[in-house]
């Protein structure tokens, strides 16, 4: 689990394809790794294969590829870097799983006194997950939603989050990868209709199978 806290702007160094999965190579100064921690890469929890000096290797399954911006990345790319949360962190952000659950879209930058208005469209499936005054993932940031409307949401990224992350280098059409709310998809769980069982068993007696 993560916080949304961004440690570091780690660089790519290389990604290194291996048919539909890849090596990810990663230049940093974050210490306090070991092989086998969980480390979210722009907001995508990896696993770290391999350490040397000043970077680490995280291997990318083709799932992973397929659902997130990390297969576009190219050397000198910049990335957020956050470790694993312990027992004892300041959960300054909120609770964050790093399985990222697919693209957002840059819609627009505006500026708004000394922050900036990213406005985003989210997949459609995705954007009943956001709510206003929730909380989203992108690219591993923690962020308020300050409004909805239809597929499109809202976040303000103030003075200190643009000087710590990349966010504020961003420019319409690019592709932020986005967690929704860890609770919202629990409770949207919880919410869809149970199957009829009566139904089923009297389909499967008759010789349908399963409906």
């Amino acid at each position: 689990m993560f916080t949304g806290l961004v440690e570091e702007l780690g660089v790519v160094a290389r990604l290194d394809r291996r048919g539909p999965s890849a090596t990810l190579v990663v230049s940093t100064t974050l210490g306090g790794l070991a092989l086998g921690d969980s480390v979210a890469v722009d907001g995508a929890c990896l696993t770290v294969t391999r350490l040397a000096d000043g970077s680490f290797s995280a291997d990318c399954s083709a799932e992973t590829l397929a659902h997130t911006t990390l297969g576009a990345l190219g050397p000198g790319a910049r990335v957020h870097l956050e470790r694993a949360l312990l027992p004892t962190t300041r959960l300054g952000g909120h609770l964050v799983s790093g399985h990222v659950d697919g693209r957002a879209t840059l819609v627009s930058v505006e500026p708004v006194g000394d922050a900036r208005k990213l406005t985003l469209r989210a997949p459609a499936e995705l954007s009943r997950f956001v709510a206003r005054k929730g909380s989203v993932a992108l690219d591993g940031v923690s962020l308020t939603v300050n409004g909805v409307d239809g597929d499109g949401f809202d976040v303000m990224i103030i003075p200190h989050t643009a000087d710590k992350t990349k966010l504020a280098s961003l420019r319409p059409g690019d592709a932020l990868n986005l967690e929704v709310d860890l609770l919202a998809r629990y409770v949207a769980r919880l919410l869809e209709p149970a199957p009829d069982d009566r139904l089923r068993d009297a389909l499967r007696r008759a010789g349908y199978g399963e409906p």
